[in-house]
């Protein structure tokens, strides 16, 4: 791994673990994940206040959080990427394009990302989708090796849109394993995973990745069950994770950054992890 490399992934991990608080749903051009996120200068300065370990967004928010003279603030980590597939209506033409096609990573070292992150779509009867998503990581790969930028990779295996509209997550843990594989040989440094339907089968999908594996939040749930299911994750030999609205749409996204730093970098268990939201 080069330095440079090495440099940015030891802001993103605290011995060996991160959570990536995502706040990039801007993107996906859905007005239900702008929940929570309608001031975002508010919603920065409550991140930093919380102190995860980084903070994931796109390329027009980046300022609020680089920006800041905190010697000690969160990581960057920069969304590249955009597409259709998070939309309630299937399109009839599904569609993932790179915010930057000719120079995909220059937003990112302009802005000192610590690490870029790029999807990798696997939904049903969408050959071409994914044939974009394929071009899109290459592209970014061959940036990321010249500048020496971590690359993470969002493999994402989604159920058809009439299942429950927007392409809900499949968690078969086979489709998971397979398309882990195929992020981890197109040269991931970092892959963004989603948990598996039995998150005890998620040591299979660390095993397939041979990188740090962050977990994937989805939509918000009852957060005492997403604290369970994280600590379970973690003994599996997740990294950390990646939240978004189980994060910034509860009412107090501290105490759950609390919580899920104590699950991440201090083995608590879902019951402690509890006490320690409870508190705050």
């Amino acid at each position: 791994m080069r330095i440079s490399t090495k440099a940015r992934m030891n802001r993103l991990f605290t011995n060996g673990g991160c959570l990536d608080v995502a706040i990039d749903h801007g993107v996906c051009n859905e007005p239900g994940f702008l929940v929570g996120l309608e001031d975002m200068a508010g919603v920065v300065d409550r991140l930093i206040k919380a102190g995860p370990d980084a903070i994931q967004m796109a390329y027009g928010p980046a300022d609020l959080l680089q920006g800041r003279t905190e010697k000690d603030k969160p990581a960057l980590v920069m969304r590249i990427d955009m597409g259709n597939p998070y939309n309630d209506q299937r399109h009839r033409v599904m569609w993932s394009m790179l915010q930057n096609a000719d120079e995909p990573i220059i937003g990112a070292l302009e802005m000192d990302a610590a690490c870029v992150v790029v999807n990798l779509f696997m939904l049903p009867d969408e050959p071409e989708l994914f044939r974009q998503c394929v071009e899109n990581i290459s592209r970014v790969r061959a940036a990321c090796h010249k500048y020496g930028m971590p690359l993470m990779i969002e493999p994402l295996v989604m159920l058809p849109n009439d299942v429950r509209g927007g392409y809900q997550v499949d968690g078969d843990v086979e489709k998971i394993v397979t398309l882990v594989r195929l992020a981890s040989e197109m040269g991931a440094d970092i892959i963004k995973a989603d948990p598996t339907e039995n998150p005890e089968d998620f040591h299979r999908v660390v095993e397939a990745a041979r990188v740090p594996v962050l977990v994937r939040g989805g939509g918000k749930e009852d957060l005492r069950a997403v604290l369970g299911k994280s600590a379970t994750l973690i003994a599996q030999g997740a990294k950390g994770m990646v939240y978004g609205r189980n994060i910034y749409q509860h009412d107090s996204p501290a105490a759950v950054v609390a919580a899920l730093m104590a699950i991440i970098h201090y083995g608590a268990g879902g019951d402690e992890a509890w006490e320690i939201y409870s508190r705050g």
